[in-house]
């Protein structure tokens, strides 16, 4: 008891000192994900070179090629702000002007007798689109003065998440057998049954997850171009391959379909484009791709997926959702081990002795 009470205590410290610095962790622990799913790559290529290359360049390349891989998904970004800008100085005045025919009449219909000054809206909002370098670049240094320590964090965070993931893509095995030498002796076998099942539910739920993002990608690219909009192939491909970040890829594709859709069609066709294609969408990848793809392959129930988004999230903010799936996978391989454990124990094997010699007593 005391054995098993000491445990519990190291347990609730590391959680406790992991929950109070999770601001400073968190580059640490998004490095330490891409580590874990890039090491295989590396050690793959050490195979195929058999020491012609040293490590030090092959970590290098397979990191340089996943933040390549990384950075051009938010370049799509670049073909879409291009073209929208433009337009949206174009178009938002007629927006304006229907938005005031729409709304006015029907603040009336509900009895608020409240004038939308919907002009005096787009003349502020066009004077802001169309200042000069000097207009905006001063309130622009404002901001970033007040919200500096934010702008820093954020800067030390993408420097330090490439250069964390170069000394963990170099160092994993050693990493890890530095891990494995703090279990108890006693404890090896069940942590390496723990480690190698954890491996087989995580590669499924990437293998799976790189599957949805692929067929996401190429459904709301051809979607949205069967409606006939322009940047219909940079936002399809953004949009299905931001999926990884739960909500928040979907969020921003829609977002960039539905100005993208007003600003070239100026008509409610851009409201019901983004209604069919991003809500067949939804549909498509939570009860065919997700479950098929991820669900199947690591056995989380969907009401599972939900909370575990929830709880994650809500423990850790973005990080959480980033995680939240991959580790309620582990968390499940977990529960599964103590289950068996459960079923092969005294407590479980000697309860139905217990029922019968009972129920024989009353007989």
């Amino acid at each position: 008891m005391t054995r098993l009470a000491a445990w519990l205590g190291l347990a609730l410290l590391a959680v406790l000192v992991f929950w109070l610095l999770a601001p400073v962790l968190t580059p640490f622990v998004v490095a330490a994900v891409l580590a874990y799913v890039l090491h295989p790559l590396v050690l793959k290529m050490e195979t195929l070179f058999r020491g012609r290359i040293h490590r030090v360049v092959i970590v290098i390349c397979v990191e340089g090629l996943a933040l390549l891989a990384l950075l051009s998904i938010f370049l799509l970004l670049a073909p879409i702000l291009v073209r929208a800008w433009p337009l949206l100085k174009q178009q938002l005045p007629l927006l304006f002007d229907k938005l005031g025919v729409v709304i006015n009449p029907w603040l009336e219909q509900l009895g608020l007798h409240v004038s939308l000054d919907v002009q005096d809206l787009k003349d502020q909002l066009m004077d802001y689109l169309t200042a000069n370098r000097e207009d905006w670049w001063a309130p622009l240094m404002s901001s970033l003065k007040l919200g500096g320590s934010t702008a820093l964090a954020l800067v030390g965070h993408v420097v330090l998440v490439p250069v964390a993931l170069f000394y963990m893509l170099y160092d994993w095995s050693r990493l890890v057998d530095s891990f494995i030498e703090l279990v108890p002796p006693a404890w090896r076998s069940l942590v390496d049954q723990f480690m190698s099942d954890s491996d087989k539910v995580l590669g499924e739920y990437l293998r799976g997850q790189m599957l949805v993002m692929l067929s996401l990608a190429a459904y709301y690219a051809v979607g949205l171009s069967l409606f006939g909009l322009d940047l219909a192939l940079p936002i399809g491909v953004f949009t299905g391959l931001a999926v990884f970040v739960p909500y928040l890829g979907f969020g921003m594709g829609l977002v960039l379909a539905l100005l993208a859709g007003l600003l070239q069609f100026a008509s409610s066709q851009a409201l019901l484009m983004v209604a069919v294609v991003f809500g067949l969408g939804q549909l498509l990848e939570s009860f065919v791709l997700t479950p098929r793809l991820v669900g199947e392959r690591i056995g989380l129930h969907p009401l599972t997926v939900i909370l575990a988004l929830m709880a994650f999230g809500q423990l850790m903010g973005f990080v959480g959702v980033l995680i939240a799936l991959p580790a309620s996978a582990v968390l499940l391989v977990a529960l599964r081990g103590l289950r068996l454990r459960y079923l092969d124990s005294s407590l479980y094997q000697n309860s139905g002795t217990v029922q019968s010699e009972k129920g024989a007593d009353q007989a």
